[in-house]
């Protein structure tokens, strides 16, 4: 998808709560998080239509969980430090994509999809 990077921009400035990480971060790094993002959503709500702002939403998730320090959380690293300051993540800090899907991002997607019915509608899905 050809994303407009103003738009994105603009929208997280003033719609999402953790964006520090994704503002300061070079384009190609936005698109990244932005083309991860919608294709994860894509995957995990197959019937439905995915709306530009939750992907916008979701890369910010994923930025503030794939930063420079988060990321190695990500790779299974418990602990870390640097000239005296100790990082530690708890066991639980691994997660994967799917699991990064906030309940704000789940209900942009329903709000979206209202002939869908998502459970009074918010969308959820159970493992089997």
């Amino acid at each position: 998808m050809d994303w407009n990077l103003v738009e994105v921009t603009d929208y997280v400035t003033y719609h999402a709560v953790d964006n520090e990480d994704f503002l300061a971060s070079d384009d190609t790094a936005k698109l990244r998080f932005l083309n991860v993002g919608e294709r994860t959503l894509r995957r995990a709500f197959k019937r439905y239509a995915i709306p530009n702002e939750a992907c916008y939403l979701f890369a910010c998730v994923l930025n503030a969980n794939f930063n420079d320090t988060t990321v190695l959380a990500q790779r299974g690293v418990a602990s870390f430090s640097v000239d005296g300051i100790s990082f530690t993540f708890k066991d639980w800090a691994k997660k994967e994509l799917d699991d990064l899907i906030t309940d704000d991002i789940r209900d942009l997607i329903g709000e979206a999809n209202p002939d869908i019915d998502s459970n009074n509608g918010r969308i959820k899905w159970v493992t089997l």
